[in-house]
């Protein structure tokens, strides 16, 4: 009898269908993507893939993004109830407002945000391109959304410019709070620390190191430290202890876990790729509008 993941590796290839798989779900299905990254990464793959079909391993917006990249191609999500929070949390009303007030308005949305807000926004961006892109557009207002403490990180690295955040966040890097910090640094004195720029400014300040997932595994990685706290969700661990199982890596703080990144398993990637299901779909036009601040991203990011 065929195992899970030999039923997905047949599935694959007979659907010409590639994995792509972000740090936070869980780890058996993070091993058996073709690709494994965070959001930056995955839509660079997204857009290069020749597979006719794309099995995007995350959440819902994660899924979108593929299809705006690849309008032609089947793009599926193992669960269609695995959604992020904050890519909701922003409002068409609000960037309105915004571009009202500010002429030279740029908004700059993170890509962890539904596809009608990227139609309303200038250009996309992600944890690890964030600074660098703001640093070079022209405009020196810039309304960031959805996602106010990495909208509030970028403002203390670009200074020059105007930044207006937004009230998003990201709820499980939001339950990491300085005591936390402060309470696993006693417990493990020699570890550094490593934090996502979506947790809280107290929490940021307090941190060894500040990145996205994939900069945090690669600090870790290179580092000639043996112990390390990491300040995001769980999922990354098992890319970590992979990668260097001569580390310990402990969680700031238990429980770092996003329920509905966890909602991706085995057992969907497989019925997804057999039965077709929960297909992205998107009006051509929001498609099309959508598309301009990912490729803007994409082009500003190199």
């Amino acid at each position: 009898m065929e195992s899970i993941k030999e039923e997905i590796e047949k599935l694959k290839k007979e659907k010409r269908a590639i994995i792509l798989a972000h740090y936070y779900v869980p780890g058996e299905v993070q091993e058996i993507a073709d690709y494994i990254g965070d959001s930056y990464f995955l839509s660079k793959k997204a857009r290069e893939t020749e597979a006719e079909m794309i099995l995007f391993a995350g959440v819902s917006f994660m899924g979108e993004s593929a299809k705006i990249l690849n309008p032609e191609r089947t793009v599926l999500l193992p669960d269609a109830q695995a959604d992020c929070p904050m890519a909701h949390m922003a409002s068409r009303e609000k960037i309105r407002e915004m571009r009202e007030k500010y002429e030279d308005l740029a908004v700059v949305c993170y890509i962890n945000s539904t596809a009608e807000l990227k139609t309303m926004s200038d250009v996309c961006v992600t944890s690890s391109n964030a600074v660098d892109i703001v640093k070079k557009l022209p405009n020196k207002n810039i309304f960031f959304i959805p996602d106010g403490n990495l909208g509030a990180y970028v403002a203390a690295q670009v200074p020059e410019k105007n930044i207006i955040v937004n009230e998003g966040y990201c709820p499980v890097h939001r339950e990491i709070q300085e005591e936390d910090v402060k309470n696993a640094r006693k417990e493990h004195p020699k570890a550094s620390v490593l934090v996502h720029p979506e947790c809280v400014s107290e929490v940021v300040r307090t941190a060894d190191f500040v990145g996205s997932t994939s900069e945090i595994i690669q600090y870790a990685c290179q580092s000639e430290e043996k112990e390390f706290l990491i300040g995001t969700e769980e999922g990354v661990l098992w890319d970590l202890e992979k990668k260097c199982p001569e580390k310990a890596f402990y969680p700031v703080k238990p429980g770092q876990c996003c329920l509905d990144m966890k909602k991706v398993t085995l057992e969907k990637v497989r019925d997804a790729l057999k039965e077709e299901k929960y297909q992205v779909s998107l009006e051509p036009e929001t498609m099309e509008k959508a598309r301009r601040p990912l490729d803007k991203m994409l082009e500003l990011g190199k």
